[in-house]
């Protein structure tokens, strides 16, 4: 494997483990305010992280490629409005996306077509994300300041399940 490849391969497990945390965070934030729906949504969002990053992990091994663990940021966002974090998260879901681009880019320079293949999943899961995002805001911005809409919303967020990704290494 291309040794900027496999470098940013590897960087991507802690941007994901990161990730995780930073989803916690916001957990925490709408856990302290009473809204468990929207906790459970970035509880799950947490998982979904840790198991993204455990893909990337495998597939380095997967490679015979050399993992390195860094330790991992701790979330410094602070959040007063209940919409601030939704606002972050697609944010970082934009970042996050230009990550993966990043390493797309660079295994095609480096005609890893394997590698390629394996980011097309994430590059279809960032579109994802990032409409999801994108349409939590537009909802909080429609009915978060109703308190009626506000419960309505916070309990459709709490019927949300995690399933495990189903991506083939």
């Amino acid at each position: 494997m291309d040794k900027k490849v496999s470098e940013l391969l590897n960087d991507q497990i802690n941007k994901e483990f990161y990730s995780a945390y930073l989803y916690l965070d916001m957990a925490n934030f709408y856990a302290s305010k009473g809204l468990d729906g929207f906790a459970n949504w970035y509880e799950i969002q947490a998982k979904e992280e840790q198991d993204h990053a455990m893909l990337f992990y495998q597939y380095m091994h997967n490679n015979s490629e050399a993992v390195t663990l860094d330790a991992i940021a701790k979330p410094d966002k602070v959040y007063t409005e209940l919409i601030d974090p939704l606002k972050a998260a697609l944010e970082h879901e934009k970042y996050v996306t230009s990550l993966i681009n990043a390493i797309y880019a660079a295994a095609q320079a480096a005609n890893d077509f394997r590698t390629v293949q394996f980011l097309d999943w994430f590059v279809k899961e960032q579109g994802e994300e990032e409409k999801n995002s994108a349409d939590l805001i537009t909802k909080m911005e429609l009915f978060g300041s109703d308190p009626k809409g506000l419960y309505m919303l916070n309990s459709e967020l709490g019927g949300r399940t995690y399933s495990a990704p189903s991506l083939t290494l």
